[in-house]
């Protein structure tokens, strides 16, 4: 069974930076796309970014591009998503998840099977 696991969040000021870790068992981790989502209660869950399996591509939504970053070590059965620049508009609970096939989703929750339990960020103004 894959497990997701986030760690990283916490509260962190308007302009610092934070990095988000998720680390994943139960087999597989490195033949799979991974993503990034994001949610505020009362919201729907926001994608962020994703990563292809190897790292060597990356994907993210306009709301982010140029502040976070999206990487992968499958040594390690772990993704990261580092976050600078952030905006109290960044506030959420911060998910992690598997990709339901070989190939990057579209940046969308239905491609993607297995999920973290999420880690929350707060920015203050």
């Amino acid at each position: 069974q894959v497990q997701l696991v986030e760690s990283g969040g916490g509260l962190v000021q308007a302009g610092g930076s934070l990095r988000l870790s998720c680390l994943a068992s139960g087999g597989g981790f490195s033949k799979y796309p991974m993503g990034w989502f994001r949610q505020i209660p009362g919201k729907e869950r926001e994608y962020v970014a994703a990563i292809n399996w190897s790292g060597g591509s990356t994907y993210y939504a306009d709301s982010v591009k140029g502040r976070f970053t999206i990487s992968r070590d499958n040594a390690k059965n772990t993704v990261y998503l580092q976050m600078n620049s952030l905006k109290p508009e960044d506030t959420a609970v911060y998910y992690c998840a598997r990709s339901a096939t070989t190939w990057v989703p579209r940046p969308a929750i239905d491609g993607y099977d297995y999920w973290g339990q999420g880690t929350q960020v707060t920015v203050s103004s």
